[in-house]
C-alpha cells in the first residue's frame, strides 16, 4: 500500500478542539497572558468591592439596631417615670441605677430580637439614600 501525498489533509486545517473555534488562536503568548491578567484583576476588584459593600451593610444594620435600642430605652424610661413611686421597698439611688441598667439591657435585647421594626425601616431608608449618594458620586 502506497501513500499518495496529494490525498493527505494539510496539518493546519485539522481542528484539535473537536471542530470548535478557539478564541485568540493566532494571538501570541504575551497577548493571551495580558488578557488573562486583566480578567483576573477585574474579578479581584469586583470581589473586593462586594466584600466592602457587605461590611458596610453590616455596619449600617448594627447602627440601626443600636439606634432602635436607644429609642426603646428612652421610651421605657419615660414610661417608668409615669408610674407612681411607692416606698414599700424604698426608692434609693441604687435601685434607680439598677433599674436604669436593667432597662438598657432589656432594650438592647428587644432591638436584637426585632424590636418594633424601627431598625428595619431605618436600614431600608438609609441604604436607599446611601445608594443614591454613591450613584451621584460616581457621576
Amino acid at each position: 500500500m502506497r501513500i499518495n501525498p496529494t490525498n493527505l489533509i494539510p496539518e493546519n486545517s485539522v481542528s484539535r478542539t473537536g471542530g470548535k473555534a478557539v478564541p485568540d488562536q493566532g494571538a501570541s503568548f504575551a497577548e493571551k497572558l495580558d488578557k488573562a491578567t486583566t480578567a483576573a484583576k477585574q474579578a479581584t476588584t469586583s470581589k473586593a468591592s462586594q466584600a466592602a459593600q457587605t461590611a458596610e451593610d453590616a455596619k449600617l444594620k448594627t447602627a440601626c439596631k443600636e439606634m432602635e435600642a436607644v429609642f426603646l430605652n428612652l421610651m421605657l424610661s419615660q414610661m417608668r417615670a409615669t408610674v407612681p413611686k411607692n416606698n414599700l421597698l424604698g426608692n434609693s439611688s441604687e435601685e434607680q441605677m439598677l433599674t436604669s441598667m436593667l432597662d438598657t439591657e432589656l432594650t438592647k435585647n428587644m432591638a436584637q430580637a426585632g424590636g418594633m421594626g424601627l431598625a428595619d425601616m431605618l436600614y431600608r431608608q438609609l441604604s436607599k439614600s446611601a445608594a443614591a449618594t454613591k450613584g451621584q458620586a460616581a457621576r
